[in-house]
């Protein structure tokens, strides 16, 4: 009788996660037997994904939103600090082998979980997926632009298809190949973005202070809108179990903490401050238009195509999670298609978006609103994690049937929802961001949805949970 044990491959992978094969695991449980790999590839993952165009676009708004440069350069640290959730989150990958997506049934029940990952999972990260892409095919117009030909209406088609089917391939093919192909992009996108680097502190303005500087409410209305907007980027990422779920049950989880948040850290705080230094001499309300003008001519290109890289490698991440989120919603369809769904309604929404006059403000809009829900879900899982001691039945949470130790009542963990529920309401009234909430009006513009959102939802879980804790 054959063996059930999948063959390893010369490179140390398990059969079901080559990279030159399309992965074939989706929300399923991965086998301790088809588990490999250390904590320190999560590094390059995490960090290709983030040296990207959208965070030189919003560390040049915190200066056009009226900060000074040394405030901006804070904002842009303390934002970043919440990588450090993502990095907890990853924890619960190893643990239970399984993504964030089943995880999550801990903490909303069977049923519940379905809705938490069709709105915080999928259509949060197409929408997301769309933001980059034109964000991408902006810089890659631009490109077209430098060989000559026209860039009329079936050439952007064709350019955002394109940049979308090189995405998707990579999100189809799945973990195996990302782990492979972010090291070597890391390394092309630090060595492309060292240049632009070079460049912006050669003419940025260090003692940039605006000509009326903020004060007063004002100045704390705004430290807390760019906080708010800095954090909305890991906030996003509340699947990052998705890519530490093939490490063995036995990885350190400070490892895994410590090289995701690093990974999504080191680079959002450098390139978000590049953003921010060449606001001080140009004007950022076109990003792409005034980074040009400052880099050399030769460079131009380059710069354009890493433009372009770096979005791919963040939506390549995007697409496989929103893959993994559709599948957990409980459509019955193989993760490979999943992904190629996604796309399709990405590239959709992409080009209806490249018909919107004012990107910048359209970023800003949808990163600091997502928080409304994103803080709340984030929030309530890291403290699932830490009630369980981390210690999840990554076969249990399979069980989707009413037996199921999640199941809760009628397959809804009424603590979960009641928590993000009150969070994501409570963080509502508190925006000043595409509306102005009564709480924010109250306070003069001041925006306090992402710490009273998480501070709520987190501590309405802790009280609901107590004393029902099922692995």
């Amino acid at each position: 009788m054959a063996s059930s044990t999948p063959a390893p491959s010369t490179s140390g992978h398990p059969a079901t996660d080559r990279p030159t094969r399309i992965e074939s695991h989706g929300i399923d449980h991965i086998p301790d037997e088809e588990r490999h790999g250390r904590p320190s590839e999560l590094f390059s993952i995490w960090a290709a994904a983030n040296v990207n165009y959208l965070s030189l676009v919003v560390g040049g708004a915190l200066v056009l939103m009226g900060l000074g440069l040394a405030q901006a350069i804070a904002v842009i640290v303390v934002g970043n600090l919440f990588w450090l959730l993502t990095g907890v989150l990853a924890v619960s990958g190893p643990a239970a082998g399984a993504p964030s997506e089943v995880i999550t049934r801990t903490m909303y029940g069977v049923r519940g979980n379905r809705v938490n990952n069709a709105v915080t999972g999928w259509v949060i990260s197409v929408c997301y997926f769309a933001l980059n892409l034109a964000a991408a095919a902006g810089a890659a117009f631009t490109l077209v632009e430098k060989t000559g030909l026209t860039v009329s209406t079936g050439v952007k088609v064709v350019v955002v298809l394109l940049i979308a089917g090189i995405t998707l391939t990579i999100g189809v093919y799945g973990h195996a190949l990302i782990v492979r192909l972010y090291l070597p992009i890391t390394i092309a996108l630090t060595a492309a973005f060292g240049v632009v680097a070079y460049t912006v502190l050669l003419h940025a303005d260090f003692g940039y202070v605006p000509d009326g500087p903020l004060t007063g409410t004002g100045l704390w209305a705004t430290l807390l809108a760019g906080v708010t907007l800095i954090a909305a980027g890991p906030l996003s990422y509340t699947t990052s179990a998705d890519f530490s779920r093939y490490l063995p049950a036995t990885a350190s989880p400070k490892a895994v903490v410590g090289w995701t948040a690093l990974g999504g850290f080191l680079p959002s705080v450098a390139v978000c401050s590049l953003g921010a230094l060449a606001a001080t001499v140009v004007d950022m309300t076109d990003p792409q238009a005034a980074l040009e003008s400052m880099l050399p001519g030769w460079f131009s290109p380059v710069f354009l195509l890493a433009l372009v890289l770096g979005t791919i490698a963040n939506n390549a991440m995007t697409a496989y999670s929103a893959g993994l989120a559709l599948q957990a919603v409980g459509i019955r369809i193989r993760r490979s298609r999943s992904v190629l769904v996604d796309g399709t309604v990405a590239v959709a929404l992409t080009l209806y978006a490249l018909l919107v006059s004012n990107f910048l403000d359209t970023v800003s809009n949808v990163l600091q609103l997502t928080v409304v829900l994103l803080g709340p879900a984030m929030t309530v899982y890291a403290v699932d994690i830490l009630l369980r001691r981390n210690a999840y039945d990554g076969r249990a949470l399979m069980d989707e049937s009413p037996a199921s130790p999640f199941w809760y009542t009628a397959g809804v963990n009424p603590a979960g929802a009641a928590a993000v529920l009150v969070g994501g309401v409570l963080a509502a009234l508190c925006v000043d961001t595409a509306y102005t909430g009564p709480v924010a009006h109250a306070l003069g513009g001041i925006d306090l949805a992402l710490p009273v959102g998480m501070s709520v939802s987190g501590l309405l879980y802790a009280l609901l949970m107590r004393g029902r804790i099922t692995r």
